[in-house]
């Protein structure tokens, strides 16, 4: 979507941060409150311009992931923020929706409006609170490492699950939030993994702004306990560079109760370092190449595709789900990918002459070269293997994984990046093995995107996904967030658009690639490579798993 209407202009267009939060939603989840997340919308437009993450269990989120607009003074720029709550069987209820111009946000007071949602008849429904901030042209990107020591305890039956949030200050005396670190579960004295953060999302350029730092215990209701808090600024942060920098976490609450309070325990930064922020375009512009893969879920969960009930039916008027799913995102990753060839496998089928079980065979039926020329190449073999496999089980997912894992460790110079599609239907039978897989799997340049489609309910895929805890096997971690899953009956299209209900899809579940490329480069200290002549010459053809 684009929110200007000009195609050409002589000046740049304003990069405006926008964020978002909200209070007093409606509560419409029997058990538990509501589980938001936000797309905005233009007015003219059907499809979302992006959506935020989705936060468990609160009525007063406070959204870390932003959107980033052009503004331009003399346009007026219509915005439509429409709020859902993610149910427990992880389908959508309305929850309101807010209608006003960009400009409104940007000239009010502070640069901050708040707007009362609407939409559920008889309701009331909240208000939406956004904050508009001009981006800083600031390129350096920061990124350190916390550990904590002596944390309060807050779990009555175990030590805390301490996590923090960081947010940067305005000129108002308000804060925003930038960050937030992953959990960790059961100890007061927690190590987290290294981050990286834009120095403008940290203070916006401004070295100085005061950053102020929250320490929660995680608790699984969203009722996250307060430790304590600190404050530091960029400036300070650099200073970890060459020394150690020790922070007492302070509790007001608890200092004012108690004359002999210290502390809240302390928060020490034992690394901090600065890097020129190398865009995606910048890498794709230096070569890099995106392989895709794909891999189908063949188990007789998914229905007899010969039935109109199936997930896999083949009907002559409209796509399956799978179909769907894989046309969506293949379409767009396969402009990133020269040769155009794609490995595609199957898994937890029998397979004919002798009816073996499979968890990794290549659709189109040839061991030595699974790849298919294109995305209709996939969609061709996909269909044929309907055709001749018997759809069986259980769901492996561990198979798949590391044979492309298996390929991304032979590319380790930033020349090629691999991006594993899974299509499933729910329930994951190797859960342990998966785990150990993606662990692996974390420190290789490669993605995994899990699309659930069905009814099912899909609590193991978003465990896997790992956005709040990260994933772990054996004690170990991960080493980046490499997974995205998202329920294919989120983006379909109430009218029955297909176009539109496969281009939200891709919107939503390519939107943290770019990100996990540069993680990946960022952690091997990978430089984009200088952009090939007017005619290069052919490179050599990209490792296929």
């Amino acid at each position: 979507m684009s929110l200007g209407g000009a195609s050409e202009r002589s000046v740049p267009a304003t990069k405006i941060e926008i964020t978002v939060s909200c209070r007093n939603l409606l509560d419409l989840d029997t058990f538990s409150k509501s589980d938001p997340s936000k797309r905005i919308q233009g007015w003219e437009e059907e499809l979302g311009f992006g959506r935020t993450e989705v936060i468990d269990n609160t009525l007063n989120p406070d959204f870390v992931r932003k959107f980033v607009l052009d503004y331009f003074f003399e346009e007026k720029q219509n915005l439509r923020f429409d709020l859902a709550s993610l149910t427990l069987i992880f389908s959508q209820d309305f929850l309101g929706q807010a209608f006003l111009a960009l400009g409104e946000v940007i000239g009010g007071q502070g640069s901050r409006v708040e707007r009362p949602l609407t939409g559920v008849p008889g309701k009331k429904c909240g208000t939406i609170l956004l904050t508009a901030e001009e981006l800083s042209n600031c390129r350096d990107i920061a990124t350190m490492q916390l550990c904590a020591n002596k944390l309060d305890k807050k779990d009555f039956f175990g030590k805390s699950d301490p996590f923090l949030v960081f947010y940067r200050s305005n000129e108002d005396g308000t804060f925003t939030i930038c960050h937030k670190t992953e959990v960790v579960k059961n100890t007061l004295n927690p190590v987290w993994q290294p981050f990286s953060i834009p120095v403008r999302a940290l203070c916006n350029g401004d070295y100085d702004r005061t950053v102020k730092i929250d320490v929660y215990d995680w608790d699984r209701d969203g009722s996250h306990d307060f430790i304590g808090e600190f404050t530091t600024s960029y400036r300070e942060l650099s200073k970890a560079q060459n020394q150690f920098t020790v922070y007492e976490v302070l509790n007001p609450r608890k200092k004012c109760k108690k004359k002999k309070y210290i502390n809240s325990g302390t928060v020490t930064l034992l690394s901090f370092s600065v890097d020129s922020e190398f865009t995606f375009v910048d890498y794709i512009k230096g070569g890099t190449q995106l392989n895709f893969t794909v891999a189908i879920d063949f188990t007789a969960s998914n229905g007899n595709p010969l039935q109109p009930t199936s997930l896999h039916y083949m009907s002559p008027y409209q796509l399956s789900a799978y179909a769907m799913a894989l046309k969506a995102v293949g379409e767009i990753i396969q402009d990133y990918d020269s040769d155009k060839l794609f490995p595609a496998y199957g898994f937890g089928a029998k397979l004919p002459p002798e009816g073996r079980i499979s968890h990794q065979f290549p659709l189109n039926n040839n061991d030595e070269d699974p790849n298919c020329a294109g995305i209709e190449g996939v969609l061709e073999s996909y269909f044929q293997s309907l055709r001749t496999v018997q759809l069986y089980g259980p769901t492996y997912f561990a198979p798949v994984i590391n044979q492309v894992a298996r390929a991304a460790a032979k590319i380790s110079d930033g020349s090629q990046y691999y991006v594993l599609l899974i299509i499933t239907d729910g329930v994951i039978s190797d859960m342990t093995q998966t785990k150990e897989a993606i662990v692996s799997a974390s420190s290789l340049p490669m993605s995994i995107i899990i699309v659930g489609v069905g009814p099912a309910m899909f609590e193991a895929m978003e465990e896997l996904d790992g956005d709040d805890v990260r994933v772990s096997s054996r004690g170990r971690y991960a080493e980046r967030d490499i997974v995205q899953f998202v329920p294919f009956r989120d983006y379909v299209d109430r009218s029955g658009n297909q176009v539109l209900s496969m281009a939200r899809l891709a919107k939503d579940v390519l939107a943290e690639i770019p990100e996990q490329l540069l993680s990946y480069m960022r952690t091997r200290d990978i430089q984009p490579r200088p952009p090939p002549p007017a005619n290069p010459s052919p490179t050599s053809a990209p490792e296929h798993p």
